[in-house]
C-alpha cells in the first residue's frame, strides 16, 4: 500500500496545528511544568525541583511509549521469525558490553576517590549505571519497535511513523529525564557541583565504551555484508541469504541507538555540570539562582521536546515524514528560545543570557543546513558524488573527500563568531557562554528520538525483506529508512556542533579552576604541546578505524567461507550461522577499544602530572581544535557517501552496474568515517577536558 503523491502534497487544515493543544499528554506536560515551578517557589527556592520534575515528566512520557509499543500485539509471524535473531543477538552484545563496563568501574571509582574524594567515586558510579540503564532500555524498545514498525507497515491500515518515533522518543526521554533525576538528587545532597565532576566523567566513560564499541560492531558487519553480499555475490541489501546480514541490523541498535544514546547522555551530563561550576564561580554577580540556571535551561528543553514530538505525530499518516520532523523541530525550537528567553529575564534579569540560549539553538539550525547541504541527497556535492562514480570508486573517493573538507568551514566560523560576539557582549561572562553550549542541545531529547528513527525505519525494512514481505511494503519503509538517513546526518551535524562547545566550555572551566590567564604559545614548550594536542585525534581516529578494518576483515573471511562450504545458501535453500558473524563483531569490538578508551584516558592524566598544567592546558587547546573540524569532517564526508550510493540504487536497473560497485565501495570508506572516528572524535575531546578537570586539586 504506497502513500500516493496527491497525499503526500495534501496540507492539513490549520485546525490541525492545534488539536495537539487538546492532547492529553500536552496537557500533562503544561500540567507538571506548572507544578515544578510552584513546587520550587514553596521550597524556598530550591529550584532543582523544576528539574527533577522535569526528569520525572521525560521518565513517564518513556514508560507510556514503552506500553504503547510492547502492548500491541504482532500479527505477522514471518516478522516475528525474523527479527528474533536481531533481538537476541543485540541482547547478547549489550549483556557482555555491560559486563564489561561494570569489571571497569571499581577501578575508575578507586582512581576517582585517590583523585578526589568519595563523593566524586560515588557520582563517578552513578554516572556509569545512570548511563547504562538509559542506553539498555532504549536500546531494548528500539529492537522491539522495529518489529512493530514493520508489521504496521504490512498490515497498511495505519502509518508506521508514528510508532518509530515513539521507539526514538523513549531514547530521547530515557537519557535526559534519568540524568535530570539523578543529578537533581545528587546534587540536593552534596551541594556541590564539583562534586559532580565524577557523574560526568563516568558518563564518559560510559560513552567511550558503547560508542566506541558499538561503531567498530556495526560498522565491521555493515562492511562484511555489503563487500560480499552487493560486490561479490550481487544480492540485495538486507538478503537472508547473506551470513552478515542480522550482524549488520544488530549493528544498527547497538551503534546507532545505544552509543549515540550515550554520546549524548554524556554531553547532557557534561553542560550540566560545567555549567553549574562556572556559576559557583560567579556567584556573586547571580547568586544560588544561577547555579540551578543550567538545569533550568534544560529543563525547559524536556518540555519543549515533548511539545515537538507530540506535535510531529499529529499531522496526519499521508504527509511527508520530513515535514513531520519540520513541524516538530520548529515548535520544540519556538518553545525552547521563549523559555529559556522568559528563565534568563524572570531569574537573572539578565537578557544577555536569554539571546545567547537562543544562538545556541540557532547555531545548530546552520550546522544542520549546512550538513543537509554537504551530505543531503537532495545537494550538490552528494549528486556530484553520485555522477563521479559513472567512473569509478577513485572518483567518487576523491569527489567525496573534496567536499568533506569543505563542509566544516562555515559551521566551525560561525560558532566561533558566536563565541568571541557572546564574550564581548557579555563583558567576559562565561555563564553566557555556559546559555551557548546548553542552546546547543537544549532540543536534546526530541534530537535524539529523531535520530533513534533512523536506525528503527532501517530495521525494519530489513525485517520486511527478510520476511519475503510485499515489495509495497518494502518500499514504503525503504522511504522511511531515506527521511531517517537525512535525520541521521542533521543529529550528527547537532551532535557535533553541541560536543564542540560543550568541550570549549569545559577547558574554559578547566582554566578558570587552575588559574592559568593564558598560555604563551610562542614558547617551544608550550608549541609543542600544542601540537601534541592536534595529534591526539588523528591517532584515536587511526585506531578506531583500524580496529574496525581488522574486525571487518574477519567478517568478509566468514562470509566468503559459509558461501563457499555450503553453495545451498547463496541458493536460498539452506540457513547461514547468523549467530558467528555476531560472535566475531562483538568479540572483537570489545578487544579492539581497550587501546583507543586507555588513550583518551590515561594521556591527559599523565601529561598532566608529569609536565604540569600549562602542558595540559596547551593540549586542551590543540584537541578541541582538531576535533572541531576533523569530526564534521568524518561525519559529513561518510554520510555523503552513503547517500550517493542509495542515489544510484535508486535509479532502476542501477545494482550491480559499475557505477553502483563504485558507490557502495566509497560507502564502505565512508561507513568508518560517519559512525566511527566521527563520534569517537567528539566523544575523545569531552573526555579529555572531564580527565583535565579531575586533576586539577592534584597539580594546582
Amino acid at each position: 500500500m504506497q502513500t500516493s503523491s496527491s497525499e503526500i502534497n495534501k496540507r492539513p487544515a490549520p485546525s490541525q496545528l492545534f488539536s495537539v493543544l487538546r492532547n492529553r499528554w500536552f496537557l500533562l506536560d503544561i500540567g507538571m511544568l506548572i507544578v515544578s515551578i510552584v513546587l520550587a517557589l514553596t521550597l524556598n527556592m530550591q529550584l532543582y525541583a523544576v528539574s527533577l520534575v522535569a526528569g520525572l515528566l521525560g521518565v513517564a512520557l518513556a514508560g507510556y511509549f514503552i506500553l504503547r509499543i510492547t502492548l500491541r500485539p504482532v500479527q505477522s509471524a514471518a516478522m516475528s521469525e525474523a527479527a528474533k535473531d536481531i533481538r537476541s543477538g543485540a541482547k547478547a552484545y549489550l549483556r557482555r558490553q555491560i559486563k564489561t563496563i561494570l569489571l571497569v568501574t571499581p577501578f575508575f571509582a578507586g582512581l576517582l576517590f585517590w583523585i578526589l574524594d568519595w563523593k566524586a567515586a560515588v557520582t563517578g558510579v552513578f554516572g556509569v549505571l545512570t548511563s547504562l540503564l538509559a542506553s539498555y532500555i532504549g536500546m531494548s524498545v528500539s529492537v522491539r519497535t522495529n518489529l512493530q514498525t514493520a508489521d504496521i507497515a504490512n498490515e497498511g491500515k495505519r502509518s508506521p511513523f508514528r510508532i518509530a518515533l515513539f521507539g526514538g522518543s523513549v531514547m530521547g526521554f530515557c537519557i535526559t529525564g534519568l540524568s535530570l533525576i539523578v543529578l537533581s538528587f545528587l546534587f540536593s545532597i552534596f551541594k556541590d557541583p564539583n562534586a559532580l565532576i565524577g557523574f560526568a566523567f563516568g558518563g564518559g566513560l560510559a560513552a567511550l565504551f558503547a560508542q566506541i564499541g558499538g561503531g567498530i560492531f556495526t560498522k565491521s558487519a555493515d562492511i562484511g555484508a555489503d563487500l560480499v553480499g552487493k560486490i561479490e555475490s550481487n544480492i540485495p541489501e538486507d538478503d537472508p541469504r547473506n551470513a552478515a546480514v542480522i550482524a549488520d541490523l544488530v549493528g544498527d541498535n547497538v551503534g546507532d541507538c545505544a552509543g549515540r544514546g550515550a554520546d549524548l547522555f554524556q554531553t547532557f551530563s557534561d553542560d550540566l555540570v560545567t555549567g553549574s561550576i562556572v556559576a559557583v564561580a560567579m556567584a556573586s554577580v547571580y547568586g544560588q539562582i544561577g547555579i540551578y540556571f543550567p538545569f533550568l535551561l534544560q529543563s525547559i528543553g524536556v518540555f519543549a521536546s515533548a511539545m515537538g514530538i507530540f506535535a510531529s505525530r499529529e499531522w496526519k499518516p499521508g504527509m511527508s515524514p520530513s515535514t513531520q520532523f519540520s513541524v516538530g523541530l520548529f515548535v520544540s525550537s519556538i518553545l525552547g528560545i521563549i523559555g529559556a528567553m522568559s528563565m534568563s529575564l524572570l531569574l537573572l534579569d539578565d537578557w544577555i543570557i536569554g539571546i545567547a540560549a537562543t544562538l545556541g539553538v540557532l547555531i545548530t539550525t546552520i550546522a544542520s543546513l549546512s550538513t543537509r547541504h554537504y551530505a543531503g541527497m537532495e545537494g550538490k556535492p552528494v549528486k556530484n558524488i553520485a555522477t563521479a562514480s559513472s567512473r569509478g570508486a577513485a572518483l567518487n573517493l576523491i569527489t567525496g573527500i573534496a567536499y568533506g573538507l569543505q563542509s566544516p568551514v562555515l559551521p566551525v566560523i560561525v560558532l566561533m563568531a558566536v563565541v568571541v560576539g557572546v564574550y564581548t557582549f557579555s563583558n567576559n561572562n562565561l555563564l553566557a557562554l555556559v546559555a551557548v553550549n546548553i542552546g546547543t542541545d537544549l532540543l536534546i531529547t526530541f534530537i535524539m528520538a529523531a535520530d533513534a528513527f533512523g536506525p528503527i525505519v532501517d530495521n525494519a525494512a530489513g525485517i520486511a525483506s527478510m520476511s519475503r514481505a510485499d515489495k509495497a511494503v518494502v518500499d514504503k519503509l525503504s522511504r522511511l529508512d531515506s527521511v531517517g538517513n537525512t535525520m541521521k546526518a542533521i543529529t550528527k551535524a547537532y551532535a557535533m556542533i553541541s560536543g564542540t562547545i560543550t568541550a570549549f566550555v569545559i577547558f574554559l572551566t578547566f582554566y578558570k579552576l587552575a588559574g592559568i590567564e593564558a598560555i604563551d604559545v610562542t614558547t617551544p614548550f608550550n608549541l609543542s604541546f600544542l601540537f601534541i594536542g592536534v595529534c591526539l585525534p588523528f591517532l584515536i581516529s587511526s585506531l578506531v578505524i583500524g580496529s574496525t578494518a581488522k574486525t571487518a576483515v574477519k567478517m568478509v573471511d566468514e562470509v566468503r567461507k559459509q558461501f563457499a562450504m555450503n553453495p545451498d545458501i547463496i541458493k536460498g535453500t539452506a540457513k547461514p550461522n547468523y549467530s558467528y558473524c555476531i560472535d566475531i563483531a562483538t568479540r572483537n569490538a570489545l578487544h579492539e577499544m581497550i587501546l583507543p578508551s586507555a588513550v583518551s584516558i590515561l594521556v591527559p592524566l599523565v601529561i598532566g602530572f608529569v609536565f604540569g598544567m600549562n602542558a595540559l592546558g596547551a593540549v586542551l587547546v590543540g584537541s578541541v581544535a582538531c576535533s572541531a573540524l576533523l569530526g564534521p569532517f568524518f561525519n559529513n564526508t561518510g554520510t555523503a557517501f552513503d547517500n550517493a550510493k542509495k542515489t544510484i540504487e535508486n535509479l532502476e536497473f542501477s545494482r550491480g552496474t559499475p557505477e553502483h560497485i563504485a558507490a557502495v565501495i566509497g560507502d564502505t570508506v565512508g561507513d568508518s568515517l560517519k559512525d566511527v572516528a566521527g563520534p569517537s572524535t567528539l566523544i575523545f575531546m569531552k573526555l579529555i577536558g572531564m580527565a583535565s578537570l579531575l586533576i586539577v586539586p592534584l597539580i594546582k
